[in-house]
This record gives C-alpha cells, structure tokens and sequence, in this order.
C-alpha cells in the first residue's frame, strides 16, 4: 500500500516538461520546459481579455490590443510594429441600461448591438410589442405606422431555454422529440411572419425606423444555457439591442397576453468616423535564409458581446507564447520567423488579406504559415490544403512534438484549399502552403463563438499550452528545415465567375475601407 502511494505521488510531482519529453534535441527539450514550467499563458490572457477587452475593428480598445502587443513583444526583445492596413468605421461602446417599467421593474439582461446608434444621452421610455403578423407586405405597410414610439421585437420566441444534451440526460425521448418539433414548426412559421413583410434584414430595421420605433429588440439565442450570438446593428438613428432569451420570453409573452410591458433604455455609445485599421507584425530575423518567413498568424479582433476570449484571444496568446518561448531558446533561427496578430478577420479576413497584397516579396518566400483560430481546444486537425507534398514535411515537422501532443492530431493529405473560414486561407489564396491548427470544440459553437459567454473562463489552459509547444516545435523544424516546402497544388483553383481551372496564385483586392450600414 505504501509502495504504491509513493509510485503514485512520484508521478504527480514530475514537471511538464517531464511527463512531455520524447525528442532528444536539445531545443525541441528546451521549447517544453520553457512553455511547461514558465508558462505566461494566463497572465497573457487576464491582460487581454480581462484588461483590454473586446476588440472589435474600429473601437479604441482594438488599437489598445494592437499596442499592447507591441509592447509585450518588446519587452522580450522581439521587434514589433503595428501596420496599418486601411480604415473602418469608428465606434465606441458605453454603458447600456435596459430595464421593465411595466408591469412590474426589472432589469434585463441584455446589450446594444456594435455599430448601434445611441439615445443622445437620453433614456427612451416605450411599450414592447412583437411584429406583427399579416397578409402580406400591403397589410405590414399599414400597419407600420403603429409601431412608433414603441419597442418591437423581431425574434422568435423559443419554446425552451433549456440545450438539448440538457434534454437528452433528462427528458423522455417523447417530450424531446415533442420539443423539437415545436422548436421546428415555430421557426418556421416565424420565417413566414417575417417573409409576409416583404422586407428582410436591414430592409426590415429601417421601415421600422422610418416609421417612428423607439427601438429595434432581437434575441439571437446560441441554443446553450444563457447564451446569445452578439453580432451587428442594422438601424442607422434609433438603437438595436439582443435581449437573453430568458427576458425576451418574459417581454413576449407578457406582449402577447395584452398586458403591454415597457421598458426603458439608455445607450451611450459614440460614433468616432472613420478611423484607421492596423495588423501587428512581430519578427525574430533568420540568420542563415532572412528573406524566407515561417509565419504564425491568429486575428486579433473579436466581437463584443463578450471578451473574445475563444475567438480569439487563446489563437492570439497561442502566438504570443510560441514567439516568446523561440526568443529565448532559439534566438537565431534559420529563417525569419514572423508572426501576424490581424485585424478585422471578423468581417472578411481583412487584415491578412491586405498583408497578403501588400507584401509580395514575404509571400513568395514562405516556407510555411500555421494558422490558429477556432477555440481554446487542443489541436486535433491538420490538413494538407491542397498541396501535393504537404505530408512528407508536415509530417516531418510533426515528428518530435510530444507523442502525447501529436497522437490528438488528425490528418489529411493533401486535403483541399480552403475556400475561407480564416486567416490562413488569405495565405492558400496566394499559392503559400498555409496550414489550419484546428482545435477541439469545447462546446464552441454554442457556447463561445460570437457569443456575450465567451470570457477568460472560458479558457482551457492545458489544451492552449499543448498548441503553444505544437506551434513552437512545428515553427522551429520549419525554419530548420533544409529544404524549401513545396507549394505545389494537388488541385487547382476554380475562377468564381467562369468556372475554369485556373493557375496559382489567385489574390482577391482586400477591403482596404469599411463599415456597417
């Protein structure tokens, strides 16, 4: 008994860098011990996500992110800039009150939708009403003019707050089965409510607009616990804001009863015109093959429903860690190793696509590119993107990552280009062999992604430190390799518009000025 507690408390003391070591190369060692014993990962993402917040393109707090990562790349000793890319619309959130007045007081939870115009310091006062359901787009033109004055929701009211594993672990297989298809009839019949308007989306917010509403209100629910996807506004005078589902239930079925609930709003958000957009660049210069570039690349902006904690500050602090973790135990690589924090991925790849245009010279000298973006989950994904030699060096390159790392991993060779999803296709785009990190979902697209839920806690740091040693290993055999990677294609592009094959690399103009509305 005592022989085997002393095994078992052996085991439990042995360090990280320990339970990870397998490679016998001093630096693949020095890399895990660093990342295992000194990690700066939480730190880095209090400072974030805590400290600057969301970073939507556009708002102070962005060039806040972008500065602040200059400065902490700085602060290891690795030259940083930030680079200007274009312009966007410039927006600034401030405090957001939204409370029942009617029939009893309460205060609700919810928040102004980005880019949504403010109540000129005033606190709006209004009746709650939900769209209503007509004819046809004839009847809901006469019937606009009653919405002013008042609030009007525009979402379906769900028939249950509750996600279904909830349901799974407790309900009868009759009554999930029931729910689900009242769930399905009622979204259906919301989408001919709305159809019957003749108006759709942005359409939709501006008739109620033009004809006098106090307010737009909409409840985008993720399907999880307390949980709504937090996008853009699409009003242009009076504000938009996305009400949780348990509140917007509550406002709908008091509306629907006759009992006519109000509430009050106060928006304090300020328009800052156009203003310009940046990427942070970070380098540690190759000493044998300078012009070469392994690049790391994670966008740096978010949504602001929550702190983009998943989306993605752990792909941007992923980053950080690598290229602080290569500073200190691989000062002089063999070729330069760059790393892109990019801005407006949220609205297009932006930021990367206008890197990608404005710096031929780094891009035709790409050795490789790892790109990651969709979570706090540990890397369980890799694929070849197209090209036709992508297996033997990824392979290669993955070969001393811990097993206990690279046995998650799932590949596919030679795969397919990507036709989005992120940064890295701005890269596959332009002929670069650019690779995908693609990690566990921890509930992300329910819980997280673009949600007012995605925050610090959120983080799973034990899967986050795995892809920074990944990430650091793969950056660092990369650079080491002798050989140029290959950026032959397997397959070649399709031209959007004629439907032939055409040749690499394909570029698209990026969007070098923006906005909403």
């Amino acid at each position: 008994m005592r022989k085997s507690f002393y095994l078992l408390s052996l085991s439990l003391i042995l360090s990280g860098s320990q339970i990870y070591a397998q490679s016998k190369d001093p630096v693949v060692q020095a890399i895990i011990k660093e990342a295992s014993e000194n990690s700066q990962l939480k730190k880095l993402a209090h400072e974030l996500t805590d400290g600057v917040g969301p970073r939507l393109v556009g708002t102070p707090q962005m060039k806040q992110a972008h500065d602040w990562a200059v400065s902490k790349y700085q602060s290891w000793g690795i030259s940083a800039k930030n680079e200007q890319w274009g312009e966007w619309r410039g927006w600034e959130r401030g405090i957001t009150h939204i409370d029942m007045v009617h029939p009893r007081v309460k205060s609700l939870e919810g928040m102004q939708l980005a880019w949504s115009p403010s109540t000129s310091g005033k606190t709006v006062t209004g009746e709650t009403i939900i769209i209503a359901d007509l004819a046809d787009s004839v009847a809901f033109k006469n019937w606009l003019p009653s919405v002013k004055g008042k609030f009007v929701m525009i979402s379906m009211q769900q028939p249950t707050g509750r996600d279904d594993k909830n349901w799974e672990e407790f309900g009868t297989k009759e009554s999930f089965e029931k729910m689900k298809a009242e769930r399905t009839k009622a979204g259906a019949e919301w989408r001919n409510r709305l159809s019957k308007t003749g108006l759709s989306g942005k359409n939709l917010a501006l008739a109620l607009e033009k004809a006098g509403a106090a307010g737009v209100i909409t409840s985008n629910w993720s399907a999880g616990f307390g949980v709504n996807k937090i996008f853009s506004a699409q009003t242009t005078k009076i504000p938009t804001i996305d009400i949780a589902l348990e509140d917007y239930g509550m406002l709908y079925r008091l509306a629907e009863s006759g009992v006519g609930p109000k509430i009050s709003v106060r928006t304090d958000s300020k328009e800052l015109g156009m203003v310009p957009t940046f990427n942070t660049i970070a380098e540690i210069k190759g000493t044998e093959k300078p012009e070469e570039y392994v690049i790391l690349s994670a966008h740096f902006d978010s949504w602001d429903g929550g702190t983009g904690a998943t989306d993605n500050a752990t792909g941007t602090i992923t980053m950080l860690e690598a290229m602080r973790i290569l500073k200190k135990v691989y000062p002089n690589p063999k070729r330069t190793i760059l790393v892109g924090h990019w801005g407006s991925e949220e609205q297009g790849l932006n930021g990367s696509r206008a890197f990608v245009a404005d710096h031929p010279e780094i891009v035709k000298n790409i050795q490789a590119v790892f790109n990651q973006d969709n979570g706090t989950g540990r890397v369980v994904d890799l694929s070849g993107q197209g090209f036709l030699h992508a297996y033997d060096y990824l392979n290669k390159w993955l070969n001393p990552v811990p097993s206990a790392i690279r046995s998650e991993i799932k590949s596919n060779f030679p795969g397919s280009p990507s036709g989005g999803g992120s940064d890295y296709a701005s890269f596959v785009a332009a002929g670069a062999p650019a690779f995908s990190l693609s990690s566990l979902s921890w509930s992300y697209g329910n819980y997280t992604w673009h949600t007012n839920r995605d925050t610090y806690d959120k983080i799973v740091f034990d899967d986050v430190q795995n892809n920074a040693i990944l990430t650091a290993i793969l950056t660092y055999m990369a650079s080491e390799d002798p050989e140029r990677a290959s950026n032959e294609k397997s397959v070649l592009p399709i031209n959007p518009r004629s439907g032939e094959r055409t040749n690499w690399p394909t570029t698209r103009e990026p969007t070098r000025k923006g906005g909403v509305n």
